[in-house]
């Protein structure tokens, strides 16, 4: 056996790595394309951002920051495929609302009008489509927004899934406010909002027609007033996420690799419900890459933290707020589990997603 000093020192080179499936050779679109993981990440960075030009597609944030007329703005869209259109807790109606006024206040704006289009399939009932309509409706006015205008198609019966919606919306950014993953600073302290997994399992349990044992209903819900709690405490909340597609994991990735920090999480603080943890060792899957709909990822400053989780827990949407990881100077861009056992795991970016079509 060669001694271990004779061993080249030499970097891998990824290039001349093999897989009997490639990563990156994809030559069609797969599903984990949209999964929110390292494939969507892909396709946005070496596809989508080098044809649009531009850094703020690079920046990759749930929301554009951008200015118009001396005003500060977020700006997003997304696009909703949830599969069934009703689930416990809500319906693809709620999510196209709520995931599009959370992805604005990721960047500490106030959510103030949507646009909403439908693309529809050929049969759908019109009842089914009044449903959707009034949950959206319903959920914008919870979120005190105004949805302003709108459009519609509609595609060939077995060519779409019955319903389908695309969202845009806007919102003002307050004076002060910088609100980016990129910001992220060694020291932090990392906050979650509350109990993690419901939205996924409460998907996967009807699509799948699984009983675990107890109602699991989606965590859906506008975060705008939650986040609006914590900047009364301080406006410098370095970095917000709310962790859909892919979970807790997917969004502490994206901010590690944004920010060149490490993050430590400590895996017996992350509030697992119960019906999660036990429909998760049941199906194989890790609860921290299970979709949520209804929470945030928090970085604040170390001396804010106790005063920002106090406001957190004092709104509803906050109500299960706690401390799970921190910012650290080691292992920059990676992610790194404590587990309750003192041993310590990667948390990579997940290829696709558990569940597709999950939002």
């Amino acid at each position: 056996m060669a001694d271990i000093t004779e061993l080249p020192t030499a970097p891998p080179d990824p290039a001349q790595w093999t897989c009997p499936a490639p990563l990156r050779d994809h030559p069609v679109v797969v599903m984990g394309h949209g999964g929110g993981g390292a494939l969507s990440a892909e396709l946005v960075r070496h596809l989508f951002a080098p044809a649009y030009g531009g850094a703020l597609m690079a920046a990759m944030g749930d929301s554009a920051a951008v200015t118009l007329g001396g005003a500060r703005l977020a700006f997003t869209t997304d696009s909703y495929v949830v599969r069934p259109l009703f689930f416990p807790g809500g319906s693809i109606g709620d999510l196209a609302v709520n995931g599009t006024v959370n992805d604005l206040a990721m960047s500490g704006a106030r959510p103030a009008f949507l646009s909403c289009a439908f693309i529809l399939e050929e049969g759908t009932e019109l009842t089914v489509l009044g449903r959707v309509a009034q949950a959206i409706g319903a959920a914008a006015t919870a979120a005190g927004v105004t949805v302003a205008t709108g459009d519609t198609k509609v595609v060939d019966a077995g060519h779409g899934d019955g319903v389908y919606v695309n969202t845009a919306g806007i919102g003002l950014i307050p004076d002060g406010v910088d609100i980016r993953p990129q910001r992220a600073a060694v020291g932090d302290v990392v906050v979650v909002s509350g109990p993690i997994g419901l939205h996924g399992i409460a998907i996967m349990s009807v699509r799948e027609g699984l009983e675990f044992g107890t109602g699991i209903s989606s965590d859906t819900a506008p975060l705008g007033g939650l986040v609006e709690a914590m900047l009364a405490v301080t406006p410098d909340l370095h970095a917000l996420r709310d962790p859909t597609r892919g979970g807790v994991a997917a969004a502490l990735n994206e901010i590690a690799a944004a920010s060149g920090t490490g993050v430590v999480l400590h895996e017996r603080d992350v509030p697992v419900p119960e019906p999660v943890a036990s429909a998760c060792s049941f199906l194989g899957l890790d609860p921290l890459y299970v979709a949520n709909e209804g929470r945030l990822i928090a970085f604040v400053p170390r001396d804010r933290a106790d005063a920002v989780l106090e406001a957190m827990r004092r709104h509803p949407q906050g109500a299960g707020a706690a401390v799970i990881g921190e910012c650290v100077a080691d292992h920059p861009g990676m992610v790194v589990a404590r587990t309750a056992l003192a041993g310590t795991r990667v948390v990579d970016l997940p290829l696709g997603e558990q569940l597709p079509r999950i939002c």
